[in-house]
């Protein structure tokens, strides 16, 4: 029996080089599809290539995966957050072979009653990238199912970024920890990861600067620091009990997450939309605002390319006020304004208006 059906499914059968017998579903209601499959499997067997599927669980290598996200990634933090949404979903008894892309138009929908488009876009982009992974490490032999899924379409609406006004109020409902962590990012534009492994012996509190490493890149970058973020730190200093430098004083050891702390401060300052990201993006804007250039804000911030740097580039409106004031006056003379008849109601016509301007 090399094809036979349980229920609307197809299933294979046969003999890998080894004599043991095989049963795998082809996860197809095509017998064409089926038969494609049977024939592949046979060749990979006669080339004594091929490799029974690996039953592997979403959790255990999610497991693998955050080992090797802390190693090679600045934003390993976010990962693990977005992980355990897909757990949360999927299960973590499932088996990667079980995920299919059915499976994952409805963690799309579920999700997206929940949060943004985007939101939903990146932890897809996790998955993918993990069974990716799953594939280069001979722990996962099929075709990729989110190649199957289509992502939510983006607006690029613009960055939210935290005003003065919402500053003081989150700041006012905040945990003394949680307002200093939320002071020390607003004003260097660290990642949350970043604060959270910021050890002693990077920052220099003589020169007012702190050396963070990047993982991803293998690079190190100095950060000044600002009377208020020095502040935070030597507050920090003098009652040090860790090599880290923000630690949980209930425990004294590191922060692991903190989303919650800001979350619920956010909540009682009546202030939505708001996460330790946006304060980079806050961070950033305002320097942009500031007339900093934006190689200046790309090297303090640390990114890999000045493209990334530049989706904070539309936030200075005044500095693009002030160059197209710039050309006021030079085409005088090469303008001529049309005489229009005055408004009859006593209204001022459209050129005395811009007369009287």
């Amino acid at each position: 029996m090399a094809i036979y059906k349980r229920g609307r499914i197809w299933w294979i059968d046969f003999y890998d080089q080894n004599r043991n017998r095989i049963q795998e579903s082809t996860r197809t209601s095509n017998k064409r599809d089926a038969e494609n499959l049977l024939a592949l499997r046979r060749s990979e067997v006669l080339r004594n290539v091929y490799r029974p599927p690996s039953k592997i669980s979403l959790e255990d290598f999610g497991k693998r995966y955050m080992e090797h996200a802390r190693a090679n990634k600045r934003s390993w933090l976010r990962d693990q957050q977005m992980l355990q949404h897909l757990q949360n979903f999927f299960g973590k008894a499932r088996l990667l072979t079980e995920i299919r892309p059915s499976d994952i138009e409805d963690y799309k929908l579920h999700r997206r009653t929940e949060v943004s488009g985007s939101t939903v876009n990146r932890e897809l982009a996790l998955l993918k990238r993990m069974f990716n992974l799953a594939q280069a490490w001979d722990l996962f032999q099929d075709l990729n199912p989110l190649k199957k899924v289509k992502f939510f379409r983006e607006f690029n609406t613009g960055l939210r970024v935290v005003s003065p006004e919402e500053e003081e109020k989150i700041l006012h409902h905040a945990a003394p920890y949680v307002q200093d962590l939320v002071r020390f990012a607003l004003n260097t534009g660290l990642r949350i990861g970043e604060i959270f492994s910021l050890r002693w012996e990077a920052v220099d509190l003589k020169r007012k600067i702190i050396t963070v490493f990047a993982p991803k890149t293998g690079k190190l970058r100095e950060v000044p620091l600002s009377e208020d973020a020095f502040k935070v730190l030597l507050a920090w200093w003098m009652g040090k009990k860790s090599e880290f430098v923000f630690y949980n004083p209930d425990t004294g050891k590191p922060f692991v997450d903190l989303k919650a702390g800001l979350s619920l401060a956010c909540r009682k300052a009546g202030v939505s939309g708001v996460s330790w990201h946006t304060l980079r993006h806050t961070f950033a804007s305002r320097l942009v605002n500031r007339g900093v250039d934006i190689v200046t804000v790309k090297e303090l911030l640390g990114h890999s390319a000045i493209t990334v740097t530049m989706r904070y580039a539309h936030t200075n409106l005044e500095a693009k006020r002030a160059a197209v004031d710039a050309l006021n006056g030079r085409s005088d003379n090469l303008v001529t304004m049309p005489q229009l008849p005055p408004v009859s109601n006593g209204e001022l016509s459209p050129t005395q208006a811009v007369s009287y301007s």
